[in-house]
């Protein structure tokens, strides 16, 4: 079983798992354009030192997660061993992020397609260019907070040491805030079919909560800032999406796919050359 280098491209915002506490999904491309989930990951207990960022590239021993049936899944044998080993910047116009996720990697644009994928189970991770994003949808969340059943049940579980064996961890850990409002895009693919996705990624919880600061608290500036993040500014780039389908619905919903990610990415310049006409 030999050492895996994977370039992050998706890390989801916290949730509470009754198995493993407070949890990451993380997944990401190898450097042949295939994907790989890694889950679960202990992203915040990691030490400053081991955590990673998007466009890091990470090494480790991933094993295929059983428990999970999507063909993407594995898990990190040791998640303290996923070292990072470089990370792949913007520049010359976003070159080498150019390369690995919209060369290498496959580019979908029908929804159908990556529907049926995951019915048949082929795929449960992808990249794709909508034709037409059509609004940023901001809801609030049907609770503001995490169950307190579910937390309390995480504490008792970690002062027994059963999810946080550390006893620094157990003593200092604090849960990440739940968001309050849910994002999504409504956007229209390359056949027409209309589709309202949620976003569930580490950035857009991470930007509300600096909007919020930047408003001095106020959520509806807060929000109206999200969106001229999501509309104005990204929208004015070839935007692309990281879609992933969630464990839950992946064979149950109707369209089991999730945003996991927004790839803003710069156009492209095509330089053209003007010969003009000889004329004797």
């Amino acid at each position: 079983m030999g050492r895996e280098r994977v370039l992050i491209t998706v890390k989801t915002y916290p949730e509470l798992s009754r198995k493993y506490g407070e949890t990451v999904c993380t997944a990401g491309l190898r450097p042949d354009g295939t994907w790989i989930r890694i889950y679960p990951v202990p992203f915040r207990r990691l030490g400053e030192e081991e955590q990673y960022k998007k466009f890091d590239w990470v090494e480790c021993c991933f094993v295929r997660n059983e428990s999970d049936p999507r063909p993407e899944s594995h898990y990190p044998t040791d998640a303290k061993a996923m070292v990072r080993v470089g990370h792949l910047g913007t520049e010359e116009n976003w070159r080498q992020r150019r390369e690995l996720v919209l060369q290498k990697a496959r580019v979908h644009t029908r929804m159908d397609e990556l529907i049926a994928g995951a019915k048949a189970n082929a795929l449960s991770l992808a990249v794709f260019k909508p034709a037409r994003v059509i609004e940023f949808l901001c809801e609030e969340a049907e609770e503001r907070d995490w169950s307190q059943a579910r937390v309390d049940e995480m504490r008792q579980r970690a002062n027994q040491g059963e999810l946080f064996p550390e006893e620094e961890w157990r003593t200092t850990f604090l849960l990440v805030r739940k968001l309050p409002y849910t994002f999504s895009y409504r956007f229209e693919d390359e056949a027409g079919r209309v589709s309202t996705l949620q976003i569930l990624d580490w950035e857009a919880g991470m930007l509300y909560w600096n909007c919020v600061k930047t408003c001095q608290g106020s959520e509806s500036a807060a929000l109206r800032l999200m969106k001229a993040k999501y509309l104005d500014e990204f929208l004015s780039r070839d935007v692309h999406f990281f879609m992933g389908t969630t464990l839950q619905w992946h064979f149950r919903a109707p369209n089991p796919w999730v945003i996991t990610g927004v790839f803003p990415i710069p156009h492209e310049c095509q330089l053209t050359l003007d010969l003009g006409t000889n004329e004797e």
